[in-house]
């Protein structure tokens, strides 16, 4: 194939690969915990990172990595002690966020327009051996997480009072879900963008839970989709010369109107099978039955 006769072309497939399975692997805790905007809030923190890590003249990955597990941090912090107030603190934490790196990255010198929407909306060509190690290492670091730990995340992220009464570390987990998340969205800022990274944290597990009811099933699916639309959306925006980090989300979010369209068939399908089962459980009083038959208990 030409797409991998080109070095940088063979980077971005590594890398989309890598962005498809890790993406899901931790958009699954936060779909169960019904925080699938975090990610997007995340991605607004990071871009201080980035912006600071260009007027620092040093790697903005590493720099957004370490404001967006500060900042998620904090997150967590105000979801545990904001109470009313903690909606308003977290639209602030956001806005700042993104106002910060816009500033920060005009500032410095090596900062520009062109660099910032690289980061904003995914530059995937662009991907340096460099960033490679940084994203196999952050990589490794969020599956090891996801799958080593899967148990004890999703008994929290199902439900926390049990966790808690099972004597699970509840506030811990919740912490270590957080800060996985925000190493997640560095990993696949070059990849959709820091404006698109949730999108790809969340619709594959949407579009697999259409299908499946298993946690076990809908990872796996979710971890396939995503693979699927990284690869196709990376390999169709070098072909038709489109931006990869929306060509990958539009392929996303087709995939999950398809399950969803396979959903009532499948419901349906279920059902009739539910209703065959009970109709074989079902017993049935003999008509010639008389009272002699009736077994009687005395004390």
């Amino acid at each position: 194939m030409e797409i991998l006769n080109y070095a940088f072309m063979q980077r971005a497939l590594i890398a989309a690969l890598i962005v498809g399975v890790t993406a899901p692997a931790i958009g699954i805790y936060l779909v169960q915990r019904r925080q699938a905007l975090m990610g997007d809030g995340i991605g607004h923190v990071a871009l201080t990172g980035v912006g600071l890590g260009f007027l620092l003249n040093t790697s903005p990955i590493w720099v957004a990595t370490a404001v967006a597990i500060a900042g998620s941090v904090v997150m967590e912090l105000i979801r545990w002690y904001g109470k009313t107030r903690g909606d308003l603190a977290l639209a602030m934490l956001f806005y700042g966020g993104m106002a910060g790196g816009v500033m920060l990255m005009n500032l410095s010198d090596a900062g520009s327009n062109a660099n910032l929407g690289t980061y904003l909306f995914g530059s995937i060509t662009t991907v340096s051996p460099q960033d490679m190690t940084t994203i196999y290492v952050l990589a490794a670091l969020v599956l090891a997480i996801t799958i080593g730990l899967r148990r004890q995340l999703f008994a929290v992220c199902q439900d926390e009072e049990f966790a808690r009464v099972t004597g699970l570390p509840v506030r811990l987990l919740n912490l270590l879900v957080a800060v996985t998340a925000a190493v997640t969205v560095t990993v696949a800022m070059r990849v959709v963008g820091l404006l698109l990274v949730s999108a790809l944290m969340v619709i594959p597990v949407a579009a697999a839970q259409q299908i499946s009811r298993s946690f076990a099933v809908t990872f796996s699916v979710a971890v396939a989709i995503g693979v699927a639309v990284t690869l196709t959306g990376t390999t169709t925006s070098y072909y038709v010369d489109v931006p990869s980090g929306a060509t990958i989300v539009l392929f996303a979010i087709g995939l999950f109107v398809l399950f969803t369209g396979l959903a009532a068939p499948l419901a349906k399908k279920r059902a009739r099978a539910a209703a065959e089962a009970s109709k074989g459980c079902t017993l049935e009083v003999p008509g010639d039955r008389t009272v002699a038959d009736d077994v009687g208990v005395t004390g």
